[in-house]
C-alpha cells in the first residue's frame, strides 16, 4: 500500500476503540477442516501471486486456500473477532492490534506451530518479533516495505561522481559538495492535506533510530525516551542540518510545508536536476513521472540513509503484512507453516515492484527491477527492523500533536523547544 501511514492510523484508531471495549472469542479447533480463509489488505496482484505459488502446496495436503483481500481490514477484523466470526488466518498491516488481540487470548501464538529458530536465520533482523507479545510470537510477516531510502536520478548522479554515503557524516559531506558543485542537493515536501507533517516525522524516527538503535527506538515510541531528550535532539539537529540550510533544499525551507510529498521529488527527473536527493518509502517509484516509472533501473538510484558511524549498526524502519491464526485448526496450522516458506513470494514478486519479501535468503533473481533489489538489500543488509514510529504511538501523539508540531517547526511557526514540549506533553497519561 503505497501510503500507507494515511491510512492505518485511522483503522487502527477505530479498532483500538473496539478493543476496548472487549471481544468474543473467535477461536475455536476443527480437526476435518479442510478449507482455510485468508483475509488481507495487500494489493490484488500480489495476492495473486501469493496464491499461484500456495494452491498447489496446499492442495498436495489436502487443503484448499480462500482468500479475500478486504479494505479497512484492521476495523473489520476485529469487529469480526468481536461478533465470533473471525478468518482463520489474516494479514494486518499494524502489529499494535496483533498484540493487543493476543492479550485478549484471541491469537493463536505461533512458537510450537512454527520453527522459529530457523526463521530468525531467513528472515530480516527484526522482522520476526513485530508481533510478539508476554514473550510469544504471535505473527509471521509475510511481505515487508521499506522506509528511510534516498532515491537519486541515476544518470546525472553518477555522471557528477557522486556515490552512496557510509555515515550520516559523510551525507553530509556529499550534501555539501552536491551544493559546491552549483547544484541543489535534496529535494523535500511534507504536505499531505489533512494528513500533512508525515514525512518530516519519518524523517525524524529514521534519525532517532540511526542514532539510538533499536533498543531506544522502541523506548523513545513508548515514550520512555521523551521527546525533549538528548537523542530527539540529536535526530532534529541532522534534519535540520539537511532542510533549514540555505541552498540544501530546493525552494528553501519556507517551501517544504506546501510542497506535496508525492510529487516533491519529481524535479529530479527534468534535464538538469532541480535536486539530486529525495528520502522517502519504498512505494514513492509509484508516484514518480510515468517516464521515469517505465525506465526505472535506466533512472532511478537508490540507497538506504547510512548508519551514525560507518560500519556501525545500521537498523531500518519500514512496515508489512503480518499473518496471524484467529480460528486455530490442524489446517489453519499447516498453511501457516506454507506462508512461512522462503520461495512462497517468488510469483508474487513477479508481478510488480510492490512486494518485497521479509526473508533475507529469499533469492534476488525473483525480482524483475535492478531498483526493487536494491530496496531489498538495504532491508536485507540491516542490523535490525522497526515499525513505523508515528504509528504505533497513542493516536493524539503520532497522528496529532507530531505531525502538526513538525510542521510548526519547520514552517518556523515555533521553536524546536516549544515542540517537543507539545508533543510530551500531548502524551496520554496512564
Amino acid at each position: 500500500m503505497s501510503t500507507r501511514k494515511l491510512v492505518v492510523g485511522v483503522s487502527a484508531l477505530s479498532a483500538l476503540a473496539l478493543l476496548a471495549t472487549g471481544c468474543a472469542s473467535g477461536s475455536g479447533s476443527a480437526s476435518d477442516k479442510k478449507t482455510i480463509t485468508v483475509w488481507t489488505g495487500m494489493d490484488q496482484p500480489i495476492i495473486d501471486g501469493l496464491k499461484a505459488k500456495l494452491a498447489p502446496e496446499a492442495k498436495a495436503q489436502g487443503l484448499t486456500v480462500e482468500w479475500r483481500r478486504v479494505d479497512n481490514i484492521n476495523q473489520l477484523l476485529v469487529q469480526k473477532v468481536q461478533a465470533g466470526d473471525a478468518p482463520d488466518i489474516a494479514l494486518l498491516p499494524q502489529p499494535g492490534i496483533i498484540k493487543d488481540l493476543a492479550s485478549k487470548g484471541k491469537i493463536t501464538p505461533l512458537d510450537d506451530v512454527l520453527d522459529l529458530p530457523a526463521l530468525s536465520k531467513s528472515m530480516t533482523a527484526g522482522t520476526l518479533d513485530v508481533a510478539k507479545s508476554g514473550g510469544k510470537t504471535y505473527g509471521l510477516m509475510v511481505s515487508m516495505n521499506v522506509k528511510g531510502l534516498v532515491f537519486y536520478p541515476k544518470k546525472a548522479f553518477e555522471s557528477a561522481g557522486y556515490t552512496a554515503p557510509k555515515s550520516l557524516d559523510e551525507l553530509n559531506t556529499l550534501t555539501a559538495k552536491i551544493k559546491a558543485d552549483g547544484n541543489t542537493p535534496w529535494c523535500l515536501g511534507i504536505e499531505s492535506g489533512t494528513a500533512t507533517g508525515w514525512p518530516a516525522t519519518d524523517w525524524i524516527e529514521n534519525l532517532v533510530l540511526k542514532y539510538g538503535g533499536v533498543d531506544k527506538y522502541n523506548e523513545w515510541i513508548s515514550h520512555k525516551v521523551t521527546f525533549d531528550s538528548p537523542l530527539v535532539r540529536k535526530a532534529a539537529d541532522q534534519f535540520e542540518k539537511i532542510a533549514f540550510t540555505d541552498g540544501n533544499v530546493l525552494g528553501g525551507r519556507k517551501s517544504i510545508a506546501s510542497n506535496a510529498f508525492g510529487t516533491a521529488g519529481n524535479a529530479m527527473f527534468k534535464s538538469k536536476p532541480g535536486c539530486y536527493m529525495y528520502q522517502q518509502g519504498s512505494f514513492i517509484t509509484g508516484f514518480f513521472p510515468k517516464t521515469v516509472q517505465k525506465n526505472l533501473d535506466s533512472e532511478v538510484g537508490v540507497f538506504g540513509l547510512p548508519p551514525a558511524t560507518a560500519n556501525g549498526g545500521n537498523p531500518v524502519e519500514g512496515g508489512g503484512d503480518t499473518a496471524s491464526i484467529y480460528k486455530d485448526s490442524p489446517a489453519a496450522r499447516k498453511v501457516m507453516k506454507l506462508l512461512a516458506a522462503t520461495d512462497l513470494g517468488t510469483t508474487a514478486a513477479g508481478n510488480g515492484a510492490s512486494f518485497i519479501s521479509p526473508h533475507k535468503d529469499f533469492p534476488l533473481s525473483a525480482y524483475p527491477l535492478k531498483t526493487t533489489r536494491s530496496v531489498a538489500k538495504v532491508a536485507y543488509d540491516s542490523t535490525g527492523f522497526v515499525f513505523d514510529g508515528s504509528d504505533a504511538m497513542p493516536t493524539a501523539v503520532g497522528t496529532g500533536t507530531f505531525w502538526k508540531d513538525m510542521t510548526a517547526w519547520i514552517t518556523g511557526g515555533e521553536s524546536l523547544d516549544t515542540a517537543l514540549k507539545n508533543i510530551d506533553a500531548s502524551w496520554p497519561a496512564g
